[in-house]
């Protein structure tokens, strides 16, 4: 692998945890807006049946783009995956070096605290 794919490789797994955070606090805004949705259920009234309209509407315009989402983050995941899994066997060694240099630095900045 290239520097440059390595930094692609490290910029698209920064975007999967931002990814990540968005998908669940999109989940929670959902769930939130259910949960009200359901409490006022018993309210009546041209403008409370309009405005549950709407958000009934948007909701589920939310989950299919969530949904989208999640299926998008999971496709990136496992390409990156399968060109990391293409690297390590197309260059073993190089693999086994960065991953001893890593540990070197990770024991070496550990051990001076």
């Amino acid at each position: 692998m290239r520097t440059t794919e390595s930094a692609m490789t490290m910029e698209a797994d920064a975007g999967h945890v931002s990814s990540d955070k968005l998908m669940s606090d999109l989940k929670v805004v959902v769930a939130d807006a259910e949960e009200l949705l359901k409490a006022t259920a018993t309210q009546t009234g041209e403008r409370i049946t309009a405005a549950r309209a709407r958000a009934e509407e948007s909701l589920k315009v939310a989950k299919v783009r969530l949904a989208d989402a999640q299926a998008a983050a999971l496709v990136r995941t496992k390409a990156a995956a399968k060109a990391t899994d293409d690297y390590v066997h197309e260059n073993p060694w190089k693999a086994v070096g960065v991953a001893a240099v890593a540990g070197l630095l990770l024991g070496a900045l550990i051990s001076r605290r």
